[in-house]
């Protein structure tokens, strides 16, 4: 029967261009008398040597024409689109009762389309698309084995986007081991002193300032520890703002052969080598505000 339909289309279709491709290439799949086809769009763009948007084009101006019909409620092989060329369906339908009359003369070609059997489609993997349940709970109307479809524009790809993914991505790498459980984007996290971790970034800082070389290793683990009693009651803030007093703290720091402490009232106010100069504006306000050194008792 694709023979049939592919003369109908040759002789007898208006159609021109990739639209005479298209419907040329959908008519050479048609199953039997009724002219039932199937097709995917990326087959037809294959076989037309056009783009998915050339094809779906021409689809619409054979639709608008009446040359082609979209049977949405059915289904082709791997959930193909079927196809139906109406025009050359009632072409074959006047040739077959002309045969069996006898008399071509006498008989007159069908107003519209035979009635279409589904099953008789069904050997050739044209069966009723599964039409699921909708949210309110209503299912659509039965496939009916009459009449045309209205073909349904194919959607165009909008991308793949993803509503749900946040706009800043992941934690910071740079952000320490020991505090990441603490973090939140929202960056309202907190902890206490003595939850807090010394993370690699203030370590590199304690050496790059020189005071790790000021305090050594025992004195750098002492003014920790001194530094964790003393803040033992105070309220829990974010990690952020524990390691900027932590670096406070170790820069106001002495070593055992160093008894001056800077930034303590009516001492030398010069900043120590390493500060800068925040740090020593955040520490002379903390001594003015009789902020515990570490040094007392």
């Amino acid at each position: 029967m694709s023979s049939e339909a592919r003369d109908w289309v040759w002789e007898h279709s208006s159609s021109r261009g990739t639209a005479r491709l298209v419907l040329l290439s959908i008519a050479d799949r048609v199953a039997d008398e009724q002219c039932v086809s199937w097709a995917s769009l990326s087959s037809l763009a294959k076989r037309t040597r056009a783009s998915l948007s050339t094809v779906r084009e021409a689809i619409d101006r054979l639709v608008e024409a009446g040359e082609l019909e979209q049977l949405d409620d059915l289904t082709g092989p791997q959930r193909s689109t079927v196809y139906r060329l109406p025009l050359a369906a009632e072409a074959v339908a006047a040739t077959a009762e002309n045969d069996e009359d006898g008399d071509p003369a006498s008989q007159e070609a069908p107003e519209s389309a035979p009635t279409l059997r589904i099953s008789a489609l069904r050997p050739y993997g044209i069966r009723p698309r599964e039409v699921p349940i909708s949210p309110a709970g209503v299912r659509k109307p039965a496939v009916a084995e009459t009449g045309r479809s209205r073909r349904k524009p194919v959607p165009r790809r909008t991308g793949n986007r993803h509503s749900d993914v946040p706009e800043t991505g992941t934690q910071s790498r740079s952000e320490p081991d020991g505090n990441r459980r603490y973090s939140s984007s929202a960056g309202a996290a907190v902890l206490s002193a003595a939850e807090w971790q010394l993370d690699p970034a203030t370590h590199t800082w304690a050496h790059q300032q020189g005071h790790l070389d000021r305090l050594g290793e025992q004195g750098l683990r002492a003014a920790d520890a001194k530094w964790r009693a003393h803040r033992a009651g105070h309220a829990p803030r974010p990690a952020g703002a524990w390691a900027a007093d932590w670096r406070s703290w170790v820069a106001r720091e002495h070593a055992p052969t160093r008894p001056n402490l800077y930034a303590v009232p009516g001492k030398n106010t010069a900043a120590p080598g390493g500060m800068t100069r925040t740090e020593a504006h955040t520490a002379a306000l903390l001594a003015a505000l009789d902020e515990p050194t570490g040094t007392e008792g």
